[in-house]
């Protein structure tokens, strides 16, 4: 039947076929009595419609309605309801979009050819060909079964974009008979539900927010949401209402301030504002995973003006009042979207720095706001609305379907369809035309090594739309990408951090391990350098040699590249060439003397600035009362005492093996998968190394980024660690963190 919520009964129902209504004893013709329901909702429809068309062919409407209601006569919905009451439903969300006569008339009848004795032809008498075929399209539509297999649901796709590109008030009429339907889902049993929001939210709320209703949109989500997950949906309303109690009612305040600020300025406009819809609240809390209390953006507002020029003076007045959040604005009355939409879109700190999104437009803008592409058949005092923003359908359904209507293949018909009709996803093209599909934010380094391996390594630029852009660019949805590449290109380390997939952050990280040989090589000499200078020797090419020849090794650039590589401690060197200069076990250097250059009884602290490590060049900066604290050569924090030269302390660390009591704090990115925070853990402590502390500092979908503080010897058991993380194939990023806001820390107490 063409309604999901109530089939009369009078046909067999598809496997998957709208709930089945029940039939009532049939009842002789008489005139109803007022207080019918289906006789009051029917004047109530007739009254919007002539509020906004007075010119409106009432009688014809009227004839409609009498129609429509003999033939489903006799029929109920599961909630006991007559059955008419749906169609006369879907009529009147129809008519709050102020639609033509010819989209109602079809609303009230939508359901007769499936389910009635009504034929085509005798539809087509009575009320034209025009609205037979418009209950024609809708019947077809309705027998698709879009929640079948894969390969079926790509041709279900397709002709239901053959019928909308036929005309688009098909599609409006049966996103209206879903949203009557999804309001009164309580009826259906609970496997029908879950079947219904399933395919509301992936299907009909994306379809309603691409032809720019973003309303029904939101209203379809949290219809769907309620029943996928009425536990969330339920928690966030309790925040909600939790947060009003504590804060009182912030959108009335902001609001006031807003209209304020606006009339001082000396622009009329109309300010309204809202909390954001349940399901709004809860996909943001899952894309960021974060808890409802760390959510700062959850109010939007939205200021209407007279005229374009009003808006960006708004803008204007808005920034001035509040501040701007950089990356939040948006400027579609430049730039309007395909389906006609035009607003600004800003993010301001309001009070006690919540943030708040900000939409301002023009009436005539919010008109098409509200009802999309249905604003082309919006009437006004009895003709049809000169919207300038209205988009023609004809043009539109045109460039919706212009990419897939000759596709034959399922699996590119459905990758082009989810292009057009989901937001949070990321549909690219290939210069030949292929889809590739990428999470949000993907770069075009994701979209090379989606395409192939070798295309990623040698990838050395990207064009998107013809233009030339950074690897680090955000891809949207539809844009053709051309990667540019050289051979000898290697991957870079900075693209770990600028890739998003996991794909494209392996292929990356097992690449630069093949192409760090040099790196290792220079790493391993610094070692080795430390290492014999720790005993007082020096690392000559001969005593190399010799260490290579009793290790077998080919060369002393490979003896070099295994201790760069974490294979062969600098340690091991020393002791082939030197074995009596190797500490006897046990015999560790102890915090109190670790340093060497101070005087006795002199108390230190290490810099938590920069926390060195046994193994690296340090100097001491001496505070009066409070002893010596010891930083890195290198550390930024050192910059402030450069005019107090009496202050430092040439120091050095004492030979030997220290005790593994040197906290350092590593960030580490890792891949958000089942057991990687455990094999982290797991090679920390492989390599003879406690974790004292351990803080998350961002969780995202795919990655977390986290600060972990190690124990250790000195410089070589520093890098023998982070040669273990860098080589498991779940860390995406390794550095050791140091932090210059901490240099006063060793100093309080």
């Amino acid at each position: 039947m063409a309604s999901e919520g109530g089939s009369p009964g009078i046909k067999a129902p598809a496997p998957s076929a709208r709930e089945p209504a029940r039939r009532r004893p049939a009842r002789s013709p008489r005139a109803s009595k007022p207080s019918d329901p289906v006789d009051a909702a029917g004047e109530a429809l007739f009254a919007a419609v002539r509020a906004y068309n007075p010119k409106t062919d009432e009688a014809r409407l009227r004839a409609a309605f009498a129609f429509g209601r003999e033939m489903h006569e006799g029929q109920t919905r599961r909630s006991g309801e007559p059955y008419f009451t749906h169609p006369v439903a879907v009529a009147s969300i129809l008519a709050e979009q102020r639609l033509d006569d010819s989209t109602l008339i079809t609303a009230l009848l939508h359901d007769t050819i499936e389910d009635t004795k009504a034929s085509f032809a005798e539809i087509e008498k009575r009320f034209g060909r025009e609205v037979a075929e418009l209950v024609d399209g809708v019947t077809k539509l309705t027998n698709l079964q879009l929640s079948s297999t894969h390969t079926q649901q790509a041709e279900n796709f397709r002709k239901l974009f053959m019928a909308t590109s036929r005309d688009l008030r098909v599609t409006l009429v049966k996103l209206a008979d879903r949203l009557h339907n999804m309001r009164t889902i309580g009826s259906m049993s609970p496997e029908k539900q879950q079947q219904k929001a399933r395919e509301t939210m992936d299907i009909f709320a994306p379809l309603a927010g691409r032809m720019g209703m973003q309303w029904m949109r939101e209203e379809l989500e949290d219809l769907a949401f309620k029943v996928i997950n009425p536990k969330a949906r339920t928690s966030i309303i309790r925040h909600f209402a939790r947060l009003r109690r504590e804060s009182g009612d912030v959108i009335k305040r902001i609001t006031a301030d807003m209209r304020k600020e606006l009339k001082e300025a000396g622009i009329p406009a109309e300010v309204t504002g809202r909390a954001k819809m349940p399901y709004s609240i809860w996909r943001k809390m899952q894309e960021k995973d974060q808890g409802f209390s760390r959510l700062s953006d959850i109010y939007g507002f939205r200021a209407i003006t007279e005229n374009e020029a009003d808006c960006y003076r708004a803008l204007g007045a808005i920034h001035q009042r509040w501040k701007s959040v950089p990356g939040r604005f948006k400027d579609y009355i430049s730039q309007p979207k395909s389906n006609g939409y035009r607003s600004i879109h800003t993010t301001v700190s309001g009070r006690d720095g919540k943030r708040v999104e900000v939409q301002i437009r023009t009436r005539q803008m919010h008109e098409v706001a509200e009802a999309g592409v249905a604003a082309h058949w919006s009437y006004r005092d009895g003709v049809r609305a000169e919207n300038p923003f209205a988009v023609d359908p004809v043009r539109w359904i045109s460039t919706l379907t212009a990419r897939i209507d000759d596709e034959e293949d399922h699996d590119a018909f459905l990758e082009a369809v989810k292009l057009e009709m989901y937001q949070d996803q990321v549909f690219c093209f290939t210069p030949k035309g292929e889809v590739i599909k990428l999470p949000r934010d993907a770069t075009p380094i994701d979209f090379a090594y989606a395409i192939h391996t070798r295309i990623g390594h040698a990838c050395v630029g990207a064009k998107v739309d013809g233009m030339r852009v950074p690897l680090w660019t955000r891809l949207k949805n539809g844009q053709a990408v051309e990667i540019i590449t050289a051979e000898g290109q290697t991957p870079q380390a900075t693209w770990v951090d600028i890739a998003v997939t996991g794909r494209a952050k392996t292929a990356i990280r097992r690449a630069l391990k093949e192409v760090d040989r040099e790196r290792f090589i220079r790493l391993g000499q610094e070692l080795v350098r430390v290492a014999f200078e720790n005993h007082r020797r020096k690392a000559t090419d001969k005593a190399l040699r010799t260490a290579a020849k009793a290790l077998a090794i080919d060369s002393v650039d490979e003896l070099l590249a295994r201790v760069g590589a974490n294979e062969l401690s600098a340690r091991q060197v020393v002791r082939l060439i030197y074995p009596d200069l190797t500490p006897a076990t046990g015999d560790e250097i102890d915090g109190h003397r670790a340093v060497v250059g101070l005087a006795p009884d002199q108390p230190h602290t290490r810099a938590p600035c920069c926390k060195p490590v046994p193994g690296e060049r340090i100097v001491g900066i001496t505070w009066r009362g409070r002893g010596v604290v010891v930083h890195a050569i290198d550390c930024a924090s050192l910059v402030e005492f450069e005019e107090q030269p009496d202050r430092w302390l040439d120091l050095r660390w004492q030979e030997g093996q220290h005790k593994p009591i040197h906290d350092v704090t590593l960030d580490v990115t890792i891949v958000n998968d089942a057991g990687t925070l455990g094999r982290l853990c797991t090679l920390i402590a492989e390599q003879s190394a406690n974790i004292s502390n351990l803080e998350f500092k961002d969780r995202k979908p795919d990655y977390y980024r986290l600060l972990v503080d190690v124990e250790l010897r000195d410089a070589e058991h520093l890098h023998r660690v982070m040669t273990a993380l860098e080589a498991e194939s779940d860390v995406a990023a390794l550095r050791r963190h140091r932090d210059p806001s901490r240099a006063g820390e060793a100093l309080k107490g």
